[in-house]
């Protein structure tokens, strides 16, 4: 209670006028709507809890998901001192100090848990510092980040840390959230039932948003007034989907599109298309990405594929937006409902294999231009057979390195117009085999 004594007074009006985000963390693990996974009697950190032993841990998830409010609550409940740095903030000098102060407690008894915000942000160097402290027992770590751990974080530091996956919340929880808004403010949200549902969606699982969107629509409403969902929209301006161009967001939604183009399922590709265009993707990017699903996809399947995809990033390029996503969203739909091949794929790899391993085999004599007399004399050119002479215009002649024989990469399926491309390799396959029987 000393403690307090001289800590400055804040008038009750200036604490209640604290964002109903921060007026309505949990008080209790108990408390924490969302991840019960985690915080519920059977969670893991229950678990953790009752056992008497923490170890460090990576809390991964997106924004407003409680990563800060779980780690605060769980050193109140295991015992622990609690300390917390934001990696944005925070460099070797605030590491060193914070990591003597957990020292020092820890001389008189008291572990410290040490919550580190953001820590991706942190580089090599400076995550590499937490593992002497995280080893000895100076520290139990929980460091919270947005992004994949298993490509922003040290391989040792994540041996020294499990990773527990916050998820975003759900409309339930959500709507459990705005309850209990309603009952700190003793009001009710001034929205229709179709609107109230709109504010749900447009939190996107992000706790914070639904809560900071609820204070928002408060602030708005006159005496009496209800909103329905068109006022609402104009009145919060509608969040902005939770999506980062160059991280878990971007990469996430594109191998949705891409394994939605690959399973034929052409309106859950249209959905991840949409999506993406109305979280800012670079629509040129999106036209790069269909082209690339036309060729390793789709394939000779359906040779058109490609030429429309590449017509559709033309179209694009020159119509602009809004006009040019059309043009776009008709390639997706075109890839998703083509038949589908990885033939040229696959052989390609396995040519590129066989390339690698083989070395710098000399191609057969027979089929070598021979533009000097020493190299007609070694018998370059010697036996080729012009194809256009032949009948069939096919000779049959062996085209690989005599060291490695004949090889098959490329072996189309019964689909599509592959399917013709296989009778023909069948009919040049038998041709071959009776012009040249050895």
């Amino acid at each position: 209670m000393s403690d307090d004594l001289f800590a400055p007074r804040i008038p009750e009006d200036v604490a209640n006028r604290r964002p109903l985000a921060d007026r309505l963390r949990p008080q209790t693990l108990a408390d924490v709507t969302g991840q019960e996974h985690l915080t519920g009697e059977d969670g893991v950190l229950r678990r953790m809890i009752a056992s008497g032993s923490l170890g460090s841990m990576i809390f991964w998830g997106p924004p407003g998901t409680g990563k800060t409010t779980v780690a605060r609550l769980l050193s109140g409940e295991a015992g622990l001192a609690f300390e917390q740095i934001s990696a944005i903030f925070s460099g070797v000098a605030d590491l060193k100090k914070v990591f003597e102060a957990a020292r020092l407690r820890r001389m008189d008894g008291r572990q410290t848990l040490l919550f580190v915000d953001e820590i991706h942000r942190f580089n090599r160097a400076q995550q590499d510092s937490f593992l002497p402290v995280m080893e000895d027992g100076t520290v139990i770590l929980v460091g919270a980040t947005t992004e994949n751990p298993s490509f922003e974080l040290n391989a040792a530091l994540l041996s020294r840390a499990r990773v527990l996956t916050f998820r975003s919340l759900d409309e339930e929880s959500l709507e459990v959230l705005l309850k209990r808004a309603e009952t700190a403010e003793g009001k009710a949200l001034p929205l229709t039932e179709d609107a109230r549902a709109s504010l749900l969606r447009m939190a996107d699982g992000d706790g914070r948003a639904v809560l900071t969107l609820a204070e928002e629509v408060w602030r708005a409403a006159r005496d009496g007034e209800s909103f329905d969902t068109e006022a609402l929209t104009r009145i919060v301006q509608r969040r902005a989907p939770v999506y980062d161009k160059a991280q878990d967001g971007h990469y996430n939604l594109i191998s949705a599109l891409h394994k939605s183009v690959r399973g034929s399922d052409p309106d859950a590709a249209l959905y991840y298309l949409a999506r993406m265009f109305d979280a800012g993707e670079d629509p040129l990017y999106l036209g790069r990405r269909l082209v690339r699903m036309a060729v390793e996809d789709i394939g000779l399947a359906d040779p058109q594929a490609l030429v429309i995809c590449n017509a559709a990033k033309d179209a694009y390029d020159y119509l602009g937006s809004p006009e040019g996503e059309l043009a776009l969203a008709q390639a997706c739909v075109y890839l998703a409902t083509a038949p589908k091949s990885n033939a040229v794929y696959t052989a390609f790899k396995a040519a590129t294999q066989a390339a690698k391993e083989n070395g710098s085999l000399l191609p057969p004599k027979h089929i070598l231009n021979a533009p000097t007399k020493l190299m007609k004399g070694e018998g370059y050119g010697e036996g080729y057979r012009y194809d256009h002479d032949e009948p069939d215009a096919f000779s049959g002649q062996d085209y690989f390195p005599e060291k490695m024989g004949r090889q098959t990469f490329y072996d189309p399926p019964e689909r599509g117009f592959e399917r013709d491309i296989r009778k023909r390799l069948e009919y040049w396959a038998k041709l071959r085999k009776e012009r040249n029987p050895r």
